[in-house]
């Protein structure tokens, strides 16, 4: 069992993210949260697993100077991916409306990238869904910036909140990647990091 493998070590997550912090107490998994701050650039030339791979792995190098024997620090990335591009987290309002109207009315991937990070290595994995959205009309955008500000959030959207509810018609994976934690991956690359 995952809880009996764990004992001895310190699960640290390295993210801010409530979401993040909401489906580990789920997995009852006991950790703590550290932040460092990492500049989320990546390579032009990668694409959209490739970028979410990449940025949390380098939120897991910004601990390399301070990890402890006994951590295990978490860290995750999750990019919206459509026609070819990266949508990251909105700066604006306007910023906001332009992503979730490229959405409106398509099919879209959404990857999130686990890297777990010890001191004697690092391992790195990533889930794909397909996500399909409705036609949105201007308004429904409207309501839901004003209403949720999803400015902290890959695509400008949140899909446990209002919009997910009427505007996703169907999902093709896991729904806690979306989230921004696949768990069972999670669980999975602990199972093989502790083995």
């Amino acid at each position: 069992m995952l809880l009996d493998k764990l004992d001895g070590h310190k699960i640290i997550l390295a993210s801010q993210s409530p979401r993040r912090k909401e489906l580990l107490n789920l997995m009852n998994i006991p950790f703590a949260v550290r932040l460092k701050p990492v500049e989320e650039i990546f390579p032009d030339d990668l694409n959209g697993k490739e970028i979410a791979e990449h940025i949390a792995r380098l939120k897991a190098n910004a601990h390399l100077e301070d990890i402890a024997v006994d951590e295990i620090i978490i860290t995750a990335d999750t990019v919206v991916w459509c026609d070819g591009r990266a949508m990251g987290k909105p700066a604006d309002v306007a910023g906001a409306k332009e992503m979730i109207k490229h959405l409106s009315g398509k099919t879209h991937e959404v990857i999130t990238a686990i890297c777990l990070l010890t001191s004697t290595g690092i391992i790195t994995d990533s889930d794909v869904v397909t996500v399909h959205f409705k036609d949105l009309t201007d308004e429904e955008i409207d309501f839901y910036i004003e209403d949720y500000k999803p400015f902290d959030k890959a695509g400008a959207y949140g899909i446990q909140e209002w919009i997910g509810h009427v505007g996703i018609t169907k999902i093709e994976g896991a729904y806690n990647t979306v989230v921004g934690l696949p768990t069972h991956l999670l669980y999975a690359m602990l199972n093989r990091l502790l083995n």
